[in-house]
């Protein structure tokens, strides 16, 4: 560009002056500062090489300098050459005059080389910076990315020990009570529970078919132990089994709900399950016929809700939320919102 703006800016004087333009002296403009494109690279790689830090500055701008004044004199022979080239040298032309003439050429172009110098110096220090502040953004974000990978596993974790134990705990009873047959049939439901788990390890979301599948081979192990004082209802829209959410976000709140609701009663329980989409939110609730919070208030405020709140507020920040509250005709109504997007597959990856 500065080239074809200097070719120009010769043509252009001398159409302003009423003269016929000299064609050498237009193509020598424009191939002088081609001349200095040559030079480029090497400016940079020296600006690359000795940047101008605060440590050692006053010995970079000086080494600086030099280079600017070595890159004039280098610019300024080019130039003498391609004036012999283009103009062509008189009869009587010695190295004498040529060494005057790059002498002057030289001290011509002086100031001005300078300034081209550390422009070019300035431009490569602020494309560096742009570099690396670009790679400390991406960085601070993968750092972000992990750390929050991190804790969701963590959150995780505690779900599925906590899980077992309950589950086991309900197996030892079962045998000791010599009800084999139930035992068994829990063994083999928590086997394919567990082979869920370990299949959908490495995602946080998952298809919200995949976590109701899920959640009904939990609640058959738990009515396994309830028998028939528990009586599950799950009433999901078809149309919305591909929402994505996150994995095993309803089991502790049954199991919450379960513990605090129904094994309060004398008599059987209702326990339902909803989820329905409301414009670009995703609805879950978590229903029981308990008693309700009152002086289990504390109890439903336990771990497994505070555990589900980190999970929400980790995946989605404040877009997502956790509600409990008394439900109209007795029990807890527990309500979860988050962005309502699709899942790609039945692991739940986008």
């Amino acid at each position: 560009m500065p080239a074809l703006l200097s070719a120009f800016d010769n043509y252009m004087q001398s159409r302003l002056s009423n003269e016929r333009p000299d064609w050498r002296w237009v193509l020598f403009s424009g191939i002088d500062w081609l001349l200095y494109a040559v030079l480029t690279p090497a400016v940079f790689r020296l600006s690359r090489r000795f940047p101008l830090q605060r440590e050692g500055l006053a010995g970079r701008v000086a080494l600086h300098i030099a280079c600017a004044l070595g890159m004039c004199v280098a610019w300024a022979t080019l130039g003498q050459f391609l004036r012999l080239a283009i103009f062509h040298a008189p009869a009587d032309f010695t190295v004498m005059k040529f060494w005057h003439a790059l002498e002057g050429w030289i001290f011509t172009t002086l100031p001005f080389g300078t300034g081209v110098y550390f422009a070019l110096v300035g431009i490569e220090h602020a494309l560096a910076y742009m570099a690396q502040a670009r790679e400390r953004e991406t960085q601070a974000a993968r750092l972000t990315a992990q750390l929050a990978d991190a804790r969701l596993g963590a959150l995780r974790m505690q779900l599925n020990p906590h899980f077992l134990f309950n589950s086991l705990n309900a197996i030892t009873v079962l045998v000791r009570d010599q009800n084999t047959a139930a035992a068994s049939r829990m063994l083999e439901l928590l086997s394919d529970v567990l082979r869920l788990v370990l299949r959908t390890e490495g995602s946080h979301e998952t298809r919200l078919s995949v976590e109701l599948d899920f959640l009904e081979r939990y609640l058959e192990i738990e009515q396994v132990r309830f028998s028939d004082r528990l009586r599950p209802r799950i009433q999901v829209e078809e149309a919305i089994r591909r929402a994505a959410v996150p994995q095993f976000i309803l089991q502790p709140l049954v199991e919450n709900a379960l513990r605090h609701g129904i094994a309060r009663r004398a008599d059987a329980g209702l326990l339902e399950v909803t989820a329905q989409r409301d414009g670009d939110t995703l609805v879950l609730t978590v229903r029981d016929d308990g008693p309700g919070l009152g002086q289990a208030g504390p109890a439903q405020t336990g771990v497994g809700l505070a555990n589900t709140r980190a999970r929400l507020a980790a995946l989605y920040g404040d877009r997502a939320s956790l509600e409990i509250a008394n439900a109209a005709g007795g029990g807890v109504l527990v309500t979860i919102r988050l962005p309502y997007h699709e899942a790609e597959n039945d692991d739940g990856e986008q």
